[in-house]
C-alpha cells in the first residue's frame, strides 16, 4: 500500500470520527424543537454537549486540512464546485457556534428564543447538506478533463442525494436521541427513548434504500459487507434501545455510521471524486495527491499528534459522563 493509499483511509477515517461525533450533537439540536417542552429542558440538551461540540468540530477542520494537503487536485475541485453548499454549512458552524456561547448571556425570553431557533436550524441544515454533498461525491459529478467543475448548482439536487442527505439527517437525529437517553435522567430520559424509536424505524427505511441503491449502482463485495454491518448495527441499535440499555445501543447507532461512511469510501476507490461525464477524468488516489515527499512528512506529523488529541478528547468525555436532569438546571432568576 502506498501513502496516497493511506492517506485515503486516513481520511475515511476522519470523516467517520467526524460524522460519529458531530452527528449526535447536531441530533441533539435537532431534538431541541422535537423533544424538549420548555426552555429548561432545552438547557438540559444543550448541556449534554456542551462540553464536547467544539472539540467534535476539530475532526472536520483535520479531514479538511487532510484533504487540501495530501490530495490537493481533490480539495480543489470539490471546493470549487460544492462551493454553495459548503459555504452554507460553513456559515451555520459559525452561527451555531455563537448561538451555544451567547443563548445564556441575556435573560429576556426573545433573546433566548432566537439563540434556540438559531441552534434547530443550523443543526438540521448542516446534518441533511453533508448526506447531499457526499451522495454526489460517490455518484460523480461533472468533471472535465481540466479536472474542473463544469456542472451547476441544480446538478447536485439529483433524487439520490437529496436521499442521502434524508439518510444522514434522520440518521444523526436518531444517534442524537438515544445520545440524550444515555446522558440525561428522569421524564426526558423516557421521552429520548421513545422517540428514538420512531426516528430509527424512520432512519432504517431511507437508510436501507440508500444504501442498496449505492451498492446496486457502484458497489462490490467489500461494500457489501459495510452494508450488512451498518444494516445489522442499525437494528442492534433499535433493539437495545427498546431494551433500555442506551450504551449499547449509542455503541452501535456509531457503528451503523461508520460502517455506512466506510460503504461510501469502498465505493469509491480508488477514485476520490468520479466524473459522470468520462472515466478517464476521474479524480484518483494517484493523480489528485501530493508528492511523496509531502505525503511522508504527514504522516510523521499525524503519527505524532494524533494519538495526543485522542487522549485528550477521551479525558474529556471522561470528565463530563455524568448524567443530567432538570433538577440540575438552576433557575437564572
Amino acid at each position: 500500500m502506498q501513502l496516497h493509499d493511506v492517506w485515503f483511509v486516513l481520511i475515511a477515517v476522519l470523516w467517520t470520527g467526524y460524522f460519529f461525533l458531530e452527528g449526535f450533537d447536531f441530533g441533539v439540536g435537532v431534538l431541541t424543537k422535537l423533544l424538549a417542552r420548555d426552555r429548561t429542558e432545552k438547557r438540559v440538551l444543550i448541556n449534554t454537549i456542551g462540553p464536547v461540540w467544539d472539540g467534535n468540530e476539530v475532526w472536520l477542520l483535520t479531514a479538511g486540512g487532510a484533504t487540501f494537503a495530501a490530495f490537493p487536485e481533490w480539495y480543489a475541485t470539490l471546493f470549487s464546485g460544492f462551493y454553495l453548499p459548503l459555504l452554507v454549512i460553513l456559515i451555520c458552524l459559525i452561527v451555531r457556534g455563537v448561538a451555544f456561547e451567547y443563548r445564556h448571556k441575556r435573560d429576556e425570553d426573545r433573546w433566548q428564543t432566537n439563540w434556540e431557533h438559531a441552534i434547530f436550524w443550523t443543526s438540521l441544515i448542516p446534518a441533511f447538506l453533508w448526506g447531499v454533498a457526499f451522495a454526489n461525491i460517490v455518484r460523480g459529478v461533472k468533471i472535465d478533463e481540466h479536472k474542473e467543475y463544469v456542472g451547476s448548482l441544480f446538478d447536485l439536487l439529483n433524487v439520490y442525494s437529496l436521499l442521502g442527505g434524508l439518510v444522514t439527517l434522520t440518521l444523526f437525529t436518531f444517534h442524537g436521541a438515544v445520545f440524550t437517553s444515555l446522558k440525561t435522567v428522569g421524564d426526558i430520559r423516557e421521552r429520548s427513548r421513545t422517540l428514538a424509536t420512531r426516528l430509527g424505524a424512520v432512519t432504517a427505511v431511507l437508510a436501507l434504500v440508500f444504501l442498496i441503491w449505492t451498492q446496486v449502482s457502484r458497489g462490490d463485495g467489500k461494500s457489501l459487507i459495510a452494508m450488512a454491518v451498518a444494516v445489522a448495527a442499525l437494528v442492534g441499535a433499535l433493539a437495545f434501545n427498546l431494551a433500555g440499555r442506551e450504551g449499547w445501543s449509542f455503541a452501535l447507532s456509531g457503528i451503523t455510521i461508520a460502517a455506512a461512511v466506510a460503504m461510501l469510501f469502498l465505493t469509491l476507490f480508488p477514485n476520490v471524486m468520479p466524473s459522470s461525464l468520462n472515466d478517464a477524468w476521474n479524480l484518483t488516489v494517484t493523480n489528485a495527491s501530493s508528492s511523496p515527499y509531502t505525503l511522508k512528512i504527514m504522516t510523521w506529523c499525524a503519527g505524532v499528534a494524533t494519538p495526543l488529541v485522542l487522549l485528550y478528547q477521551g479525558w474529556t468525555y471522561w470528565v463530563f459522563r455524568k448524567r443530567i436532569g432538570t433538577q440540575h438546571i438552576v433557575d437564572a432568576h
